[in-house]
């Protein structure tokens, strides 16, 4: 059967409508995928040892940028002393009286004592600096799993900040280790931190 000139025609506009549907799609997609990267979920790689064991040199992990106000035991994302994006476990929120260490060489808060073994480094202590800190309002004070090899809140208590990250610099929460997939993990808030008052 021959193909008339209508049909042809017909045929061409079909194409080209499917390929501004395509594109528009794609386009579309890319949209999105920008904004929930910049005010929802951020991926973050790990460049040092400071959260090992959680944490490995090159994990990749999801940061959810609407998680709310950080809280005790939460992992965070934030611009660090340095500027540059930093990731810790805060100890201590606004209000907090944060000491190290008890008799037995533990960080207690608001006089409770942390029992850390589940994410402290194996073989690593509480902290070698002792200290005995109050967090202002809307400060945290930020340390990492592996206390001697993490330069965290400690490491910056002689400059003008006392060690102590702002609230408004944190960018989000650590809520999964999404790579590599052999150790994929939902991060949650250690029980210890549930005792504190």
């Amino acid at each position: 059967m021959a193909v008339t000139k209508k049909a042809e025609g017909v045929g061409k506009e079909k194409k080209k409508g499917g390929f501004r549907e395509t594109l528009l799609l794609l386009i579309l997609g890319v949209g999105i995928a920008l904004l929930l990267q910049a005010f929802v979920v951020g991926s973050f790689y790990i460049p040092s040892q400071s959260m090992e064991n959680t944490l490995l040199i090159n994990d990749r992990v999801f940061v959810n940028k609407l998680s709310g106000k950080p809280e005790r035991g939460d992992i965070v994302v934030f611009k660090g002393w340095n500027g540059e994006d930093t990731i810790k476990r805060v100890i201590g929120v606004g209000g907090d009286h944060v000491k190290c260490c008890d008799s037995k060489k533990r960080i207690t808060v608001n006089d409770t004592a942390l029992d850390e073994t589940s994410y402290l480094y194996p073989g690593d202590f509480a902290s070698g600096d002792k200290f005995d800190i109050t967090v202002p309002a809307g400060k945290l004070w930020l340390m990492g799993d592996h206390r001697s090899a993490s330069a965290d809140s400690r490491a910056h208590m002689e400059e003008p900040g006392k060690g102590f990250i702002s609230e408004n610099d944190v960018i989000g929460k650590a809520v999964v280790r999404y790579w590599p997939l052999s150790r994929g993990y939902l991060f949650a808030r250690p029980d210890t931190f549930d005792k504190i008052k």
